[in-house]
């Protein structure tokens, strides 16, 4: 049962002043809100402030080692039980502010907030959970792409020869999303390229990619992009062709049509049509889980084919990759992100966890229930090197009209997040932490 574990920051990169910063709730403190110090030991448990946005008035970061991504160099700290924690990265003289509202509340760095005090900060972070149970962590796209790259490798079994990893992107994977999105944009005229922002000034950098889910922010509007692929489904599935969902849990394999009434039925179950909103957003409308475990075994399974607009090229969902995001309109975002890491995994959505049974993983997570180390590479120099070379994933063949256990859907050992919850919020920053905190109850059984 892991009650700590070590974790080894590693700079990656070409850049003498990169930080980490580990934030989450620490479980065997009545689950409070702390910050790891820089010692790689003590935690730090902020206080009640006197007002909204107050500066963190303790310096948490952690300076990492020296660049190149050598071993010797790395920053080996210990972690507790955290729920909800985020292993936070920024690179340059600019370290990231934290600030407290009454409560106290932490204020996280936003992306969406222009007068956030980070905005213009080149920063990242990986997401993690560390139980009772098990380690479960995972590269987080939900929410962006940083121009910061982000890579893990988890050691376990009794000796720590066992080991699992997710490369992340080298250096110039954000450069080469950017460039995807905007030629997205050229192809059907949808605000892809919106999503990028860059660094302030004349041919600014490309400071990080946001998601769709957050186009509102940089006026990046998505309304009734999905609604003709929803028509095409639902008529499809209205005229006699059956849909099938394998729930990866007791109930096994449903069954479902569209109504005359224009819903889905699936295992009794009733599923209006989606908006883009709620494909995109994974929670919202016929997406909305409740109190019926059979609903919110299918809801997971369902968004995720629509999100990746499979439904009409299998009948059995979850489906295998080869079906997804073959069709316009469909989630550009999330197809380019798989084709610039280094080997196609990330969370580029809610969902993204879901998967056949015993198909490989996509959302780009490590997890075990008996932890040795885990290393966080930050920088991306020599993304996938360890794992036998270049490993770099080729682009997809261009459209024809331009693509956990994980959580839930997994058949391996059940991580502490389960995929009934999505990881992504529209209205909200946050992707796994704010989805944990919900879930605290369940992360301590």
């Amino acid at each position: 049962m892991p009650n700590s574990l070590q974790i080894a920051l590693k700079n990656d990169s070409d850049s003498a002043e990169v930080y980490a910063y580990i934030t989450g709730l620490a479980l065997q403190h009545g689950g409070k809100r702390c910050f790891l110090k820089p010692d790689g030991k003590s935690l730090y448990f902020p206080t009640n402030p006197p007002r909204i946005g107050t500066p963190l008035p303790e310096d948490v970061a952690i300076p990492l080692g020296a660049p190149g991504g050598g071993n010797n160099t790395a920053v080996t700290v210990t972690i507790p039980q955290i729920a909800g924690g985020r292993i936070w990265v920024s690179r340059g003289p600019r370290t990231l502010k934290f600030l407290l509202n009454p409560g106290p509340a932490l204020v996280e760095p936003s992306v969406l907030n222009p007068t956030d005090p980070n905005a213009g900060v080149d920063f990242g972070f990986a997401e993690f959970t560390l139980n009772a149970a098990q380690l479960y962590a995972n590269i987080s796209y939900v929410d962006f792409v940083p121009r910061l790259p982000i890579g893990l490798e988890l050691r376990c079994g009794a000796s720590g020869s066992a080991v699992q990893s997710v490369a992340g992107m080298r250096p110039d994977g954000v450069d080469r999303l950017a460039a995807g999105l905007r030629e997205q944009a050229k192809r059907d005229g949808r605000p892809w390229d919106k999503l990028v922002v860059a660094e302030r000034g004349a041919g600014g950098r490309v400071l990080r990619v946001l998601n769709a889910t957050h186009g509102g922010a940089v006026g990046a509007s998505f309304a009734g992009y999905y609604e003709p692929y929803v028509e095409e489904v639902m008529r499809a599935y209205g005229n006699g062709k059956k849909l099938r969902i394998d729930t990866q849990a007791g109930p096994g394999v449903v069954s479902g049509h569209v109504t005359s009434k224009g819903e889905f039925v699936i295992g009794g179950e009733a599923f209006g049509r989606p908006s883009t909103a709620d494909i995109l957003g994974c929670n919202s409308g016929p997406f909305a889980t409740g109190p019926s475990p059979l609903r919110n075994a299918i809801v997971p399974r369902l968004a995720a084919a629509f999100v990746r607009t499979a439904l009409l090229d299998a009948e059995l969902h979850p489906s295998a990759p080869d079906t997804f995001y073959r069709r316009d309109p469909t989630n550009h975002y999330a197809r380019l992100v798989h084709e610039c890491t280094v080997d196609r995994k990330g969370y580029a959505f809610a969902y993204d966890d879901v998967q056949p049974s015993g198909g490989e993983d996509q959302s780009g997570k490590v997890n075990a229930g008996d932890p040795v180390l885990l290393t966080v590479a930050v920088g991306g120099m020599h993304a996938g090197e360890e794992q036998g070379g270049d490993q770099r994933a080729q682009p997809q063949q261009e459209q024809k009209v331009p693509k956990q256990q994980t959580p839930a859907p997994g058949p391996g050992p059940a991580p502490a997040p389960a995929a009934e919850t999505p990881r992504g919020q529209p209205k909200k920053e946050g992707g796994l932490r704010n989805k944990l905190e919900t879930l605290k109850s369940r992360l301590l059984r």
